[in-house]
């Protein structure tokens, strides 16, 4: 199992996260635009996105922060089986509540089986965040989370 972190932290180095902090102003007459997710009409379909925000005042913070929630997310991932030179294009997608707690996932991804092995990565992870807040009330806040790999020969 640590091997297989070990690979999934090598594979995963460009790990980025599509949100940031935005200035209030900027975002009091923010209308959220979940139309413009790469994978929108497939994740329409899984996800309740009914009040969902991906630009908020205060994002929602991991007790720990980001780099223990990697971690964490890294630890409940099984090891993924890939191929000769297989290159891994997953989009992750998942909501934190008003609550704090994770309950939508889903991943977008050519083979079922990584996208399957990601989101129960994050369904294993039973921490409550903090919510996201705009304009002083929490909201649910869609996390758009791309994990690829680079080509090695």
């Amino acid at each position: 199992m640590k091997k297989a972190v070990v690979l999934l932290g090598l594979f995963f180095a460009s790990f980025g996260f599509a949100q940031q902090k935005e200035a209030k102003s900027a975002v009091e007459n923010f209308v959220p635009d979940v139309s413009a997710l790469p994978d929108y009409q497939i994740i329409k379909n899984k996800l309740d996105l009914k009040q969902v925000v991906t630009k908020a005042d205060t994002i929602p913070e991991f007790p720990g922060g980001m780099i223990a929630f990697k971690k964490k997310y890294f630890e409940n991932i099984e090891t993924l089986d890939l191929k000769n030179n297989e290159k891994v294009d997953i989009r992750l997608y998942f909501i934190v509540e008003k609550n704090g707690y994770v309950r939508n996932a889903t991943a977008v991804s050519k083979n079922k089986k990584h996208a399957e092995e990601a989101e129960l990565g994050v369904r294993r992870i039973f921490v409550r965040w903090k919510p996201a807040k705009l304009n002083g009330q929490p909201v649910r806040y869609l996390f758009y989370f791309p994990l690829t790999s680079k080509k090695y020969n």
